[in-house]
């Protein structure tokens, strides 16, 4: 006898055992993830969570892709409304400055850096796929900015998205030890220091 299974059941299951996982992670980081912890916090077996996850490692990746998705979905889709050129890239940063708002307690992203930057595997792997994917797209909006005259022709654009980076970095940190307000005040203040630099 052969057991048909719903397919929309199963995959909605498995976004409920993502969001769980994922809001682990953020208090705990990648690393903190077992499928024993998982079920009891899902109110599911430990078989229960493997069917749909065959290993600790493929829910440690999909919870990270699950980090990428959101990221994207709520820092680059919306900017992507805005004009290219200076408009776009702002709109990138304002919305990386509500992610880390909202993630000052916690972000996936920024954890699994540090935990697996040192290390070799597929978690390593995953990390800098999706952390140079990002940088590509700052380099993209960056590129897009200088064809249109609105950044020098001489921008360093590898150069201009690490520094865009490294002060995300900083507001990250400082927020969490010190207070997301005064940590905004001043890399917002920073970032406006930084474009002018950089335009014509």
């Amino acid at each position: 006898m052969t057991i048909v299974t719903n397919p929309g059941k199963r995959a909605a299951t498995r976004e409920t055992i993502l969001d769980h996982a994922y809001a682990l992670a953020r208090r705990d980081g990648l690393e903190g993830l077992s499928i024993g912890g998982l079920a009891a916090d899902v109110g599911m077996s430990k078989s229960g969570v493997f069917a749909h996850f065959g290993s600790r490692e493929d829910l440690q990746l999909a919870v990270l892709d699950t980090g990428r998705q959101r990221f994207l979905t709520q820092v680059l889709l919306p900017a992507l409304k805005q004009p290219r050129g200076l408009p776009r890239l702002r709109a990138i940063v304002a919305n990386w400055f509500e992610w880390s708002h909202e993630h000052q307690s916690g972000c996936v992203l920024l954890s699994a850096a540090s935990e697996y930057d040192g290390r070799d595997g597929a978690l390593h792997d995953g990390v800098v796929q999706q952390q140079a994917g990002w940088r590509d797209e700052l380099q993209k909006a960056i590129t897009q900015a200088v064809g249109l005259g609105e950044l020098r022709t001489d921008t360093d654009v590898a150069q201009l998205a690490f520094e865009i980076y490294a002060l995300m970095l900083g507001l990250h940190h400082d927020a969490g030890l010190f207070g997301f307000d005064e940590a905004g005040r001043r890399t917002r203040a920073a970032f406006e220091r930084l474009w002018r630099s950089w335009q014509t």
